[in-house]
C-alpha cells in the first residue's frame, strides 16, 4: 500500500503541472515550491530549535492562529516555522509576521519529507484540523518529533473509519495526541483503538473572540453605514449573489448593502456593479467619494471582512449554495443573525446554530427575501437570533488553554 500511494502521489504531481499554464492557482502551486528547500536552509539554521506548525490553507491558519500567537509569546528561544499547503492560505500570509518563516509544504513524498525535515529538525509538530500525511509523519516518528493534531473533527464517512482505510489509519496512529473538536470524533477513533485523544472544543472559537477585543474601526465604512441598517454579505459566490442582487433590488430605501465577494478580480467586480440597480461604490475606489451617498458597498479588498462584520445589523455568509460555506463564527460573534444557504452539513459550528436558530437558512430569493423582513420588524425576533450566535461562541471557548497545557509538556 506504501507503494501505491507514493505511486499516486509522483503521477498526480506529474499531470497536475501539466494543467498549469491553463490554471492560475495550480501554477502558484508549483512555482511557490520552487527552490523551497534552498531558501528553507537560509532561514533555519543547524543550532535553531524549531517548533513546526502546519495549515492546509487560510482557514485553518485561523483557526490555529491562538495557539501559533502563545507558542511565540511563550517560546521565543524557539523558531516558528508555519507551511501551507495551499496557495489560497500562503499568498496571503505569506508576510503577515505570524511566524519567523512561511513557506509551502514540500508534496509528501519520502524523498521530501526526509529532505524537509532534515532541514527544520522541529521539536514539535503541531497539524492543523485534518492534514495527515503518511511519508512526513512516518519520517516525524523516526525523528522522535511528537506529532499533535489540534482541533481535528471526523467523521463516519470518512476513510479512516472504511474497510479500505488501512493505511491512513496507519498514519493517524503516528500522531502522539489528537484534540478533537466534539464527543463524536472521539467515539468515533475509540471504535478503531485510539485513546490518545481528548475534547478540547474548536479554537476558532478562541480565535474569533479575540476580534472582539481589537480596535475593529473603518471610518468609511462607518461613514457609508451612518445611521442606517446594514447587510453585510461575505465571501459570496455566484449562487450567493443571484440572491442578494435580487434582495438589493427590492428591499426598501434606508436599508443599505456591503457585498464582500469570494472573488474580487476586476472582472467579477464590475459585472456585479452593472447589475446592481441601486448607487454602488467600490472599496478600491473610495478616494474622493462621499460614502453616505451610496446605497451598496462592493469590496475589492482581502483582509477587511471581519473588521467589516462588526458594523453589520444582518450578515450573510457565502458558500452554502455550491462551493462550500465560508466562516460563519466570524459575523457571529458580534451578536447578529446570520443567513446561509442550504447546504452546511459537515460544518459542526453552522450545524449548532441552525438548530437553535441562531444561523438561519434560505433556500431561494422568497426565503431569503422574508427572512431579512422578518428580522427588520420583529425587534424581538432579531435580538434573540443574535443573542444565540453570541452565547454559544462564549460557551464553547477555551480550546487554546486545554491544548496548550498539553503542548507545555512537550517542550
Amino acid at each position: 500500500m506504501d507503494f501505491l500511494y507514493n505511486l499516486a502521489v509522483s503521477i498526480s504531481a506529474f499531470f497536475l503541472k501539466l494543467l498549469t499554464p491553463f490554471l492560475p492557482k495550480l501554477n502558484r502551486f508549483f512555482k511557490g515550491r520552487k527552490q523551497l528547500f534552498e531558501k528553507l536552509e537560509e532561514q533555519i539554521a543547524k543550532e535553531d530549535r524549531v517548533i513546526w506548525v502546519h495549515a492546509a490553507s487560510l482557514g485553518e491558519f485561523e483557526q490555529g492562529l491562538p495557539i501559533i500567537q502563545r507558542l511565540r509569546e511563550e517560546y521565543p528561544g524557539f523558531k516558528l516555522l508555519l507551511t501551507f499547503f495551499s496557495p489560497s492560505g500562503y499568498e496571503v500570509r505569506k508576510n503577515s509576521g505570524a511566524a519567523d518563516v512561511i513557506c509551502y509544504l514540500p508534496l509528501d513524498t519520502k524523498k521530501n519529507a526526509r529532505r524537509f525535515l532534515e532541514i527544520a529538525r522541529p521539536s514539535l509538530a503541531v497539524f492543523i484540523k485534518y492534514e495527515i500525511w503518511p511519508n512526513y509523519f512516518e519520517a516525524l516518528r523516526k525523528g522522535g518529533t511528537p506529532i499533535v493534531l489540534i482541533s481535528a473533527i471526523f467523521r463516519k464517512r470518512q476513510v479512516f473509519f472504511k474497510w479500505y482505510g488501512g493505511y491512513m489509519r496507519k498514519a493517524l496512529r503516528k500522531v502522539s495526541f489528537i484534540f478533537v473538536q466534539d464527543q463524536q470524533s472521539q467515539i468515533l477513533l475509540d471504535h478503531i483503538g485510539f485513546s490518545n485523544t481528548a475534547v478540547s472544543g474548536d479554537t476558532r472559537f478562541d480565535r474569533v473572540s479575540q476580534i472582539l477585543d481589537r480596535d475593529n474601526t473603518l471610518p468609511m465604512v462607518e461613514e457609508f453605514k451612518g445611521n442606517s441598517l446594514c447587510l453585510v454579505a461575505g465571501s459570496t459566490w455566484p449562487e450567493d449573489e443571484t440572491l442578494l442582487l435580487d434582495l438589493i433590488d427590492k428591499t426598501p430605501e434606508g436599508m443599505k448593502f456591503i457585498l464582500a465577494p469570494h472573488d474580487i478580480k476586476a472582472d467579477h467586480i464590475a459585472k456585479l456593479r452593472s447589475r446592481i440597480s441601486g448607487k454602488t461604490l467600490v472599496f478600491s475606489e473610495r478616494e474622493g467619494k462621499v460614502a453616505t451617498d451610496y446605497d451598496v458597498l462592493l469590496v475589492d479588498t482581502i483582509g477587511l471582512l471581519t473588521r467589516i462584520y462588526s458594523y453589520a445589523d444582518l450578515a450573510y455568509v457565502g458558500g452554502g449554495f455550491a462551493t462550500g460555506l465560508h466562516n460563519t463564527l466570524e459575523p457571529a460573534v458580534f451578536g447578529i443573525p446570520v443567513l446561509i444557504g442550504p447546504q452546511y452539513e459537515g460544518f459542526k459550528e453552522a450545524e449548532d446554530l441552525v438548530a437553535q436558530k441562531g444561523i438561519l437558512v434560505v433556500k431561494d430569493k422568497t426565503t431569503l427575501s422574508d427572512t431579512v423582513n422578518q428580522l427588520i420588524q420583529d425587534a424581538d425576533y432579531y435580538r434573540t437570533t443574535g443573542r444565540i450566535n453570541a452565547e454559544y461562541i462564549t460557551k464553547n471557548k477555551g480550546a487554546s488553554v486545554q491544548i496548550m497545557g498539553y503542548l507545555r509538556t512537550l517542550l
